[in-house]
């Protein structure tokens, strides 16, 4: 694939977020900012902050306005936040957020099982929280989970993703990002979700977000660039995971896409060097070793250099 002068590729960090929320180890709002503020300096410019849910089911994520309320003003650089209804929405707008995330799902087994609805009234529910924000001027983003394959009930059809993605575009998402929750996606089945989701979304308007379980999320992310694909959601050391989905690692790490991707020739304006060391500063409060292969090699490289 010749990528050269190609637009450039867009990554939403989600480390922070949907990291966070799955490691078991819970951190305070400061040390949250702290992250959150490393990622920016190092070129990060969509980055998930926090979550406005019950923290009685996401501990991980109590004290999301304290972390929104503490985050500065950076040009470019936008703080989003995962809202789960309209009563989520109003406190991310009390925090003085300005962009949310929904999240709906291609199973109707997941979707009971993480939301307790039905994928129907799931959508019915962010249609409420589409008109909320349309009035506050506040863009949504929405995501669609369990794209390649249900923890619960096994494979899922493109066209069964197709049908969510292209009802929560048409109500007014601005971008769809389809997640393989599990990481059982392969290059093929990441082409034949694509195609069938561009039949009823724009290319422009997804973007991928996958697991890791398998080792496939970067020949996934090849997969999905060749297909028109410019936007990518990535967690810094590959934080994370899916408390509904046994055994599934964590999203793919952010640093082994910027490796890609600067092998690929394609911009993006992240610093390898400076993502590395944020990731060794996180995994360091959380007590966990990076996920990252490209973060491991270089370290690893930069010891023996430094003992040479």
């Amino acid at each position: 694939m010749s990528c050269a002068g190609e637009q450039a590729v867009r990554l939403v960090e989600v480390g922070a977020r949907d990291g966070l929320q799955n490691e078991p180890r819970i951190l305070a709002p400061q040390l949250r900012v702290q992250l959150l503020e490393r990622l920016a300096n190092a070129g990060l410019r969509t980055i998930e902050a926090g979550a406005f849910v019950s923290p009685r089911w996401v501990p991980q994520m109590a004290g999301s306005d304290e972390v929104f309320n503490a985050l500065p003003v950076r040009s470019g650089v936008t703080w989003t936040a995962l809202v789960p209804n309209v009563q989520g929405l109003e406190a991310a707008l009390a925090a003085g957020c300005s962009e949310v995330a929904v999240f709906a799902a291609a199973s109707e087994a997941f979707s009971q099982r993480n939301i307790n609805c039905s994928i129907a009234e799931s959508l019915a529910r962010f249609q409420q929280v589409m008109l909320r924000a349309q009035e506050a001027g506040v863009r949504v983003r929405g995501y669609v989970s369990c794209v390649m394959g249900c923890p619960f009930t096994g494979q899922v059809q493109p066209d069964a993703v197709a049908a969510v993605s292209a009802s929560l575009y048409e109500m007014g998402c601005y971008e769809i990002s389809l997640g393989d929750t599990i990481g059982a996606g392969t290059p093929a089945a990441t082409k034949a979700l694509l195609q069938a989701c561009s039949e009823v979304v724009p290319v422009s308007a997804l973007a991928g977000h996958f697991h890791d379980t398998y080792g496939m999320a970067i020949a996934n992310i090849y997969a999905a660039l060749e297909a028109g694909v410019r936007v990518f959601d990535s967690s810094v050391a590959g934080l994370g995971g899916c408390p509904y989905s046994p055994g599934a690692t964590g999203n793919v790490a952010s640093e082994d896409v910027i490796y890609l991707l600067d092998g690929l020739g394609l911009s993006h304006g992240v610093d390898l060097d400076s993502l590395i060391e944020t990731g060794e500063f996180i995994n360091a409060e959380l007590g966990r070793e990076t996920a990252s292969r490209v973060s491991r090699a270089l370290l690893a490289k930069r010891r023996t250099s430094a003992l040479a």
